[in-house]
């Protein structure tokens, strides 16, 4: 009988989601619409396009509130601790300055993969040229740039195109080598 109940549930969600209008299903709208693995080209190639389908609405202090606790919620909870702190704390000082140009390029910013994104903003590989053009990314590299420069000496950074952790060796088993794991 409750199998019978949950089947009921369901076909009664699907066929309400499927008669709602299109305007107001969550597919609609780019800010709600997850962003899991849309294409490379898709991603770089056009952003003035991309920039024109997004609708941001700042009409009033409602919309600007939902949209930028949404932003900022997107920036911090990335799950790439390197990312949401940087990210997070950037979109914290600077999101109420934006203007509507700026805010899609923040989103065009979040919308990009963590790995790739981390390995940018950090200066491990060089971006493609969309996304050096992002005004957001640019000023977001900036930031780490300039931090990176005041906190950490230049001998102690890795060198463009290596892998930035370096001199980890669990596998030496020597006089000078670890006795478990990296310490």
């Amino acid at each position: 009988m409750a199998n019978l109940r949950r089947l009921v549930i369901n076909v009664s969600r699907v066929l309400n989601y499927a008669s709602t209008p299109s305007s107001i299903q969550p597919t609609s709208n780019p800010l709600l619409r997850p962003s899991y693995g849309y294409a490379l080209s898709s991603r770089f190639t056009s952003q003035s396009n991309d920039a024109q389908s997004l609708a941001i609405d700042l009409s009033n202090e409602e919309s600007k509130r939902r949209l930028f606790n949404r932003l900022l919620y997107r920036s911090k909870q990335r799950g790439f601790l390197e990312l949401d702190l940087v990210l997070g704390k950037w979109v914290e000082e600077n999101i109420h300055s934006l203007d509507e140009n700026r805010l899609k390029s923040l989103i065009h910013v979040l919308d990009m993969e963590n790995p790739d994104l981390w390995k940018w903003v950090s200066g491990q590989e060089q971006p493609p040229e969309a996304v050096t053009s992002n005004p957001v990314f640019a000023a977001v590299r900036d930031g780490v740039k300039k931090n990176l420069d005041s906190h950490a000496a230049p001998e102690t950074r890795a060198t463009p195109g290596q892998p930035w952790v370096r001199g980890w060796d669990d596998i030496k088993k020597g006089r000078d080598g670890p006795v478990a794991g990296n310490q």
